[in-house]
């Protein structure tokens, strides 16, 4: 395992690593891309964003639905599937991961991807409709009549020539969809049930992969029927919590966000240690998880926007600019302050330190004081009193969440100090009495789900903030991985037709459960790898057809085809409550 993860590191590197150095640091080439595409979006479709949000409302909440019009399901269906796969555990989890590493100044650039992702939404999606594949019928429920996405927009909207680059994205969404809104997604849930309950991961992961196998057989319809009522309930419930911290800590939310806007641009070293403190590293981190989040730009959520019935590719893209805007805007922002007015993003809790288990680690000391990521394991620590003997520059400690702890103790009252020697490679601790430990204690970050746990339980009474975390990891992190399914299933689908849907939905469950027992570092870094490669072909493919979003969107707000729409809808109405008598 430990060798996986050193190639997973590299490859991370490859990917996020790469890019231009300005002033010492580097700003990867992804976070260029991403952001720069969506500037120049904004500006060629003069900031849909702002002066189309409210249109976006108005047709999500169902009013223009014509249901005679292709597709298989309704406006809301497609926003609830895609916000499915975005508003899930990236809100739970991944905000708190950018705040570990990037600090509170790693919001704001959340907020900035997720303006400028709202015209990269929109754009992408207009096309996923308008380039869509759709069949009179199917004899199968779960392979759906319509196909749609960036496989599809780059082949008939570029050409045959393009055909290569379609394929290429086809097959590294596919692979996508196994890690980014599948494993990361079963992680968390293992994660959250193993250090909350004591509940093995390998038994999570095969219940949470048996209820995502019982609804995603089903197709697009059913899947579309499920995330309609878990998106909105979910959102509901959990916004419900982070609203009730925020009043009570109401002083805290203007300093709170003042302290967002100083460390996005002048971060200071938290928790995390040294890595927090650059600029780039905030930034990076920011990006990364508002795109992990939000999904802009990496052309998954046009495959579920694709299947909404409606003849108007633009109406399908006004609605789908809303889900950065919810997802972001909204939810991202409510967990980050949640955390932040709590006083949980750079604070310690008693923790029980697994040696060898998901979130342990070892540190090294640099010559500055601060520690970072050990390049190797080392053979043995000496601890005297809890305290590692030796404190010079290049020294090993153990950490958790990749952040030294102090001290360790033998008992979770953290009473009894730890005087022995640790050995990595057998993960056990020989204290000097020659007695044998596998686990230790200490008061240790939190990252992750548990982190905003911690967040949740400190900002509400009683128990409450723990359940209400807890339900909504399951709830997100199901609804997300069957969203993701039907993303990846389409991308099967395109490669090899529809023989292939039903052995990728199997994999799919096959690889859920492979998510669960895997390190949660492992988990989330191969998503964020392929993530970071499969927006690459869809931008490419989306700048080179502005022109054609641009015609579609002015035609669209000149015709004004809704108000015919709103008709249709009303007389569908009016004859279905006739026939109901």
């Amino acid at each position: 395992m430990d060798q996986i993860e050193r190639i997973v590191g590299i490859v991370e590197g490859w990917v996020w690593g790469s890019g231009i150095s300005v002033g010492g640091e580097t700003i990867p080439f992804v976070v260029i891309l991403l952001l720069g595409a969506g500037v120049y979006f904004t500006i060629r479709l003069g900031f849909i964003q702002v002066r189309r949000l409210g249109h976006g409302f108005a047709v999500a909440t169902g009013r223009y639905d014509d249901p005679n019009e292709p597709g298989d399901v309704t406006h809301f269906q497609a926003l609830s599937t895609a916000l499915s796969a975005t508003v899930g555990i990236g809100n739970i989890a991944g905000v708190a991961i950018a705040l570990h590493w990037g600090g509170p100044g790693a919001l704001f650039w959340m907020w900035v991807t997720a303006g400028l992702g709202m015209a990269t939404k929109f754009a992408e999606v207009t096309l996923a409709q308008h380039y869509r594949d759709v069949k009179p019928d199917s004899s199968h429920a779960w392979e759906g009549t319509v196909s749609g996405g960036p496989m599809y927009y780059i082949e008939r909207g570029l050409g045959k020539r393009w055909k290569p680059v379609a394929v290429l994205f086809a097959v590294l969404l596919g692979i996508t969809a196994f890690f980014t809104g599948n494993g990361a997604q079963a992680n968390t849930v293992a994660d959250v049930m193993r250090s909350e309950f004591g509940v093995p991961v390998w038994s999570t992961g095969i219940i949470t992969a048996l209820l995502v196998a019982a609804v995603i057989v089903g197709g697009i319809t059913r899947i579309g029927k499920v995330t309609g009522v878990l998106a909105p309930f979910m959102a509901a419930l959990y916004v419900a919590g982070a609203m009730v911290i925020l009043i009570r800590f109401y002083d805290q939310i203007i300093p709170s966000i003042g302290l967002v806007f100083r460390e996005a641009f002048n971060p200071t070293a938290g928790v995390a240690g040294s890595g927090v403190g650059a600029f780039v590293v905030t930034m990076m981190w920011g990006v990364r998880r508002g795109l992990f989040s939000n999904e802009a730009g990496q052309g998954s959520a046009p495959i579920a926007h694709a299947a909404a019935k409606t003849d108007e590719p633009v109406s399908e893209g006004v609605v789908a600019l809303l889900e950065p805007f919810i997802d972001t805007i909204v939810i991202c922002t409510m967990t980050a302050l949640a955390i932040i007015v709590t006083s949980a993003w750079d604070d310690r809790f008693p923790t029980e330190i697994t040696l060898g288990g998901g979130a342990q680690s070892y540190v090294a000391q640099g010559p500055d004081g601060a520690f970072g990521t050990a390049a190797t394991v080392p053979g043995q620590i000496a601890v005297t009193g809890g305290v590692t003997t030796a404190t010079g520059a290049g020294d090993m400690h153990i950490a958790w969440n990749d952040v030294a702890v102090d001290t360790l103790y033998t008992d979770a009252s953290q009473t009894q100090l730890f005087t022995g020697t640790i050995f990595p490679a057998a993960r056990t601790a020989l204290s000097e009495s020659g007695v044998q430990y596998t686990t230790l204690f200490g008061s240790a970050a939190q990252n992750g789900a548990p982190l905003t746990m911690v967040a949740f339980r400190r900002g509400l009474p009683g128990n409450w903030g723990q359940y209400i975390v807890v339900i909504t990891v399951l709830l997100f992190a199901l609804s997300t991985a069957i969203a993701w399914s039907y993303y990846g299933d389409r991308c099967a689908f395109y490669l090899f037709g529809e023989k292939a849907v039903l052995p990728y939905k199997l994999v799919f469950v096959i690889m859920h459960f492979v998510g669960a027992v895997v390190p949660l570092s492992v988990a989330w870094v191969l998503g964020d790898i392929f993530l970071g490669i499969v927006i690459l072909p869809n931008l490419l493919a989306l700048v080179i057809l502005t022109p054609k979003v641009k015609e579609l969107t002015d035609r669209y707000f000149e015709t004004k085809p809704w108000i015919q729409n709103a008709a249709d809808h009303r007389r569908a109405m009016e004859e279905r409550r006739r026939g109901s008598f």
